[in-house]
């Protein structure tokens, strides 16, 4: 069992828990996952390593409620416990010297970039961090990416904060200045990545993706994960989530994240009547 520490939200429907994983905590690199599990009925869902603190035992995770198993996690309160929570999971990010690095997130993968900007900034490079949200409203974790970046833009869809529009538009303003990057890292929404991996592909810069396909047992044993990378079959929890990605097939990883749309609303609208009864 695993106690939540702290628990705070972040943003409609975001949510920060800080749980306490001692063995995790002191392990954990960037880029790493745990796989959960709220309780023995539960599915186990992969949720990206967001901090961690050896001193404490304490690791981060940040989530948005938008399925049921998310949404059954952000019902535990602080003080509670989670049943299972398994890791750190996945290869950690490369890290090293490169000279300029550019981080990009939309949505809660801002979450996910921090330990990941952190970590290339303590290696010496430049990090200049591009994160994104629908609204201003929507925009989690701005102050956190500034503490590890040299530079910080914001977009957001709306223009109700930051430059409108995408941070892919950020991103190709950016390029258009003929900046000497040596690696454009991004996580986040499929598209906004897909984006992401062809704009700096037409301008020859090495590019890192962080994957979200379905996942079931995080140890590369199901399949479930696959992806092609290269032509050859991967597997997103051993051999990623991080990837090339101007090798990534994206029209595959599209495909394969909707096989159960259906199934999903289901038991979301299943979750959400079930709730509705226990308060009635």
């Amino acid at each position: 069992m695993y106690k939540i520490i702290k628990k705070r939200l972040l943003a409609p429907s975001v949510q920060l828990m800080e749980v306490s994983a001692p063995e995790i905590a002191k392990r954990a690199k960037a880029g790493q996952f745990v796989v959960v599990r709220v309780n023995e009925k539960g599915e186990r869902i992969p949720l990206t390593i967001a901090d961690s603190d050896p001193g404490s035992g304490l690791i981060t995770i940040i989530f948005q409620e938008i399925g049921k198993t998310t949404q059954l996690l952000g019902t535990v309160k602080e003080g509670e416990e989670i049943l299972d929570i398994v890791g750190p999971l996945g290869m950690p990010t490369h890290i090293e010297n490169i000279g300029t690095v550019v981080t990009v997130a939309g949505g809660v993968g801002v979450a996910e970039i921090i330990p990941v900007a952190k970590a290339f900034k303590k290696a010496g490079n430049r990090v200049i961090g591009i994160i994104g949200a629908r609204s201003r409203e929507l925009l989690i974790l701005e102050e956190e990416m500034k503490k590890h970046c040299d530079n910080v833009f914001v977009a957001t869809d709306d223009g109700s904060y930051g430059q409108k529009g995408f941070v892919s538009d950020v991103l190709s303003d950016l390029l258009s200045k003929q900046i000497n990057i040596g690696l454009v890292y991004a996580i986040g929404p499929v598209p906004m990545m897909r984006v992401v991996s062809e704009l700096t592909r037409q301008h020859g810069i090495k590019t890192v993706v962080s994957l979200n396909p379905i996942m079931v047992d995080g140890t590369g044993m199901c399949g479930a994960c696959r992806v092609s990378v290269e032509g050859r079959t991967r597997f997103a929890c051993v051999d990623g989530p991080e990837f090339n990605a101007h090798q990534v097939d994206w029209n595959e990883l599209v495909s394969r994240l909707s096989l159960f749309k259906k199934e999903e609303k289901v038991s979301t609208e299943r979750f959400r009547e079930e709730c509705r009864c226990k308060k009635g």
